[in-house]
């Protein structure tokens, strides 16, 4: 696949710290949220697209690209009428589980009450 997907952080590393570089990987709006959505079986492009109702076609094709790139989901297109791809979280992505779990926990203890009683497509 041709990647030519620029990111404005790639590089942005001061003073080499952790938290940086791994902001890097998985920061921004939508990525947290498209890894949890893979990790329970919401793998497929529509499926993430119908859910994330507020993320754009191009939005969530450059998130799934940049994670791509960075070895945290494989992408796998099966050879079907009409053409399938499903997304998977590779054993390097499944380092970040502990870090999504402990937004998620984080959130549950810390969300005002009035957004916890809307079903949403990342923390449950």
């Amino acid at each position: 696949m041709g990647n030519s997907v620029v990111r404005k952080t790639k590089d942005f590393m001061p003073g080499n710290c952790p938290v940086s570089f791994t902001m890097n990987i998985i920061g921004g709006k939508w990525k947290p949220s498209i890894i949890r959505m893979i990790r329970t079986d919401r793998n497929r492009y529509s499926l993430m697209l119908k859910d994330m109702h507020d993320i754009s076609k191009q939005t969530l094709t450059n998130q799934l690209r940049e994670l791509e790139i960075d070895g945290i989901i494989e992408r796998t297109v099966f050879a079907e009428i009409p053409p399938r791809v499903e997304y998977s979280i590779t054993p390097y992505g499944m380092t970040l589980f502990p870090i999504i779990d402990s937004m998620s926990q984080w959130a549950r203890e810390h969300m005002p009450e009035h957004l916890r009683k809307v079903e949403g497509t990342c923390v449950k």
